[in-house]
């Protein structure tokens, strides 16, 4: 039986982004500078990959209780986040099998446009 979650908002900042750079260590300019960023092809300054991923992670948490039941989570980046996004978080829970629930999961920017897909996590059952 497939069970929809409450989708989760995550209003994306500069700061957030500054943060993300200083905590893990990336300092790539495309994150922090916007001259660098469009130089590089790019709008401007766009989060890191895994500052979504996190937020994803966070999303998975809400709904497992625990981040301890947590068994596996992948997705693919399929598109740019930038400050002042709002991204939501969509997910089903697609059942229990093996004492596992398969969570199938999405994100997509305030314009409908997809930025992680073929997103899965895995959750012990309660």
């Amino acid at each position: 039986m497939t069970t929809e979650l409450q989708p989760f908002t995550w209003q994306v900042t500069r700061k957030q982004i500054a943060a993300y750079a200083e905590a893990s260590g990336d300092h790539n300019p495309i994150h922090l500078d916007d001259e660098a960023a469009r130089a590089a092809g790019l709008p401007g300054v766009i989060a890191h990959g895994m500052l979504g991923m996190a937020q994803l992670a966070n999303y998975v948490v809400a709904y497992a209780g625990d981040h301890r039941r947590i068994r596996r989570l992948r997705c693919r980046f399929s598109g740019m986040v930038l400050p002042g996004d709002t991204i939501t978080f969509r997910g089903q829970a697609l059942g229990e099998e093996g004492g596992v629930v398969k969570l199938e999961l999405s994100a997509e920017n305030q314009r409908g446009e997809k930025v992680l897909t073929k997103a899965l996590a895995e959750v012990a059952a309660r």
